[in-house]
């Protein structure tokens, strides 16, 4: 399958966009399991223009972890294709269209998922984008606004007609959320509609190997995009990636292997948001960090602890612990519990 001029493998998993997520040192650690394509942060157009730091920090990119799409979000075409023009010079694979965000600040306002609602303006942002930078340019978005208006098939080959190099579903509607179930038949729909030739890439509720195998047979999508399932657990890409070539599901780390994971990704946010040219990890190790707090979302999600006894307390320890000598002595002391 290629995008553009970029080839990809057989079956191949991305890891989709997610705030607060999927920032280099995560996305590192899935590329090393095996995902074959990585997204940015979504990065407001409006923020990128008036050179926010934060939202400039977020073009980082290190070639490891290529091939990358820098992802934009707004509800303005001539910001849109100013703001695209300035991530281009970070040097990505792809700039990505965020059609799809569903939360309200995003929405609300007219951007994300809230130009579902306005097709025209859509089209016109993602023609002026693809006008405006040399880079190929995707878009992620859902099936429609809400259970009323499901567009997808039809609108999917009018964002084809913009010029875009290929296409990300999410199979809900934005008033669904994050709730109820994926439904990925009409992500069928469109990848078995004769009129469109780009890539179609498939998300939602991609849990698990066996999943992300269905979603390729059954609905024949050219890539599966996983979001969720991923944080707090990189490994999930070479668990699938594994599954694919054997057909068997097999736990890829051990227990102890896994939390090993969970400690390189703090030290990773750490370096990545708090350390400079005077600090070090080793007198910081003691200091409250802005990297423990980023990567709390990834304890809290990971499916490491599952199943330990009595681990309320010690999760509520673990996600207060703010120093890394205090964090990495509670994953210290969880041992995996002895099976029957």
């Amino acid at each position: 399958m290629k995008i553009s001029n970029i080839e990809f493998p057989d079956k191949p998993l991305f890891l989709a966009p997610m705030e607060d997520v999927t920032d280099p040192a995560f996305r590192l650690l899935c590329k090393r399991f095996g995902v074959d394509m990585v997204y940015t942060e979504f990065i407001s157009a409006d923020a990128l223009i008036r050179s926010v730091k934060r939202t400039e920090q977020k073009l980082t990119i290190y070639n490891e972890e290529r091939p990358v799409a820098i992802q934009l979000y707004g509800r303005e075409a001539d910001a849109m294709a100013e703001a695209a023009i300035i991530a281009s010079e970070a040097n990505p694979e792809f700039i990505d269209l965020n059609f799809g965000c569903p939360v309200k600040k995003v929405a609300g306002k007219g951007a994300g998922a809230g130009l579902l609602r306005d097709i025209p303006k859509l089209l016109e942002i993602t023609s002026a984008v693809v006008k405006s930078v040399h880079l190929p340019v995707t878009v992620k978005t859902r099936l429609g606004w809400d259970e009323d208006s499901k567009v997808i098939v039809e609108l999917a080959e009018r964002i084809q007609d913009c010029g875009v190099a290929a296409l990300a579903i999410h199979g809900r509607t934005r008033s669904q959320m994050y709730k109820g179930d994926a439904d990925w038949t009409l992500i069928g729909e469109v990848k078995n509609n004769q009129r469109m030739h780009i890539p179609i890439i498939g998300n939602g509720d991609v849990t698990t190997p066996e999943r992300a195998a269905e979603c390729f047979d059954r609905y024949g999508v050219d890539a599966v995009m996983v979001g969720r399932a991923a944080i707090g657990r990189p490994w999930i890409f070479g668990e699938m990636k594994q599954y694919f070539a054997t057909g068997e599901k097999s736990q890829l780390l051990t227990f102890e292997e896994q939390k090993a994971i969970l400690k390189e990704h703090i030290i990773a946010s750490v370096k990545w948001l708090d350390l400079n040219e005077q600090t070090t990890l080793e007198n910081v190790s003691n200091q409250r960090l802005k990297g423990i707090i980023h990567s709390r979302r990834h304890l809290a999600s990971t499916p490491v602890f599952k199943g330990i006894p009595n681990f309320k307390e010690t999760r509520i320890a673990m996600l207060r612990a703010d120093t890394l000598n205090e964090l990495f002595a509670i994953i210290d002391s969880v041992k995996q519990p002895l099976i029957p």
